[in-house]
């Protein structure tokens, strides 16, 4: 795994660019993709091994449940984190997408603050690392 590679997966250019304007100053570098199969073929063309993935639920193509499911069937990215951020917040959902190997589950509207937490617990931002810069780097 490439930890410091991360993959922001939402249909919408706004919401990867507020999720990408988050990893940035923590040090990820950040691929989009507009939904799961883009995802799945920018990791298999270019042989990449993503160590987070923040994956939206509703997109077009393969939603973020599929990808979810996907992803876990290949060994080699099975150290992959996956965190879903998304609008879908029936505990039922939630249970899926946990069930189907998701680690965290984000719902929004979220804060940054709510996404360096979560990648604090998952251990991929430093406790000392946890606030993201505000000046350019």
């Amino acid at each position: 795994m490439d930890n410091k590679l991360a993959m922001v997966i939402d249909d919408s250019r706004a919401m990867r660019g507020i999720l990408k304007r988050i990893l940035l100053p923590l040090g990820f570098e950040v691929r989009e993709a507009t939904n799961g199969k883009d995802a799945l073929d920018q990791i298999w063309d270019g042989d990449l091994k993503p160590a987070l993935a923040l994956i939206d639920w509703n997109m077009p193509e393969m939603n973020g449940l599929e990808f979810v499911m996907a992803v876990r069937k290949q060994k080699h990215l099975r150290q992959m984190t996956l965190m879903m951020v998304t609008t879908e917040s029936e505990h039922g959902q939630i249970v899926r997408a946990l069930a189907a190997g998701a680690h965290e589950y984000v719902i929004k509207p979220f804060t940054a603050e709510a996404i360096v937490d979560k990648l604090t617990y998952l251990g991929l931002v430093p406790l000392e690392g946890s606030e993201p810069a505000t000046t350019g780097s």
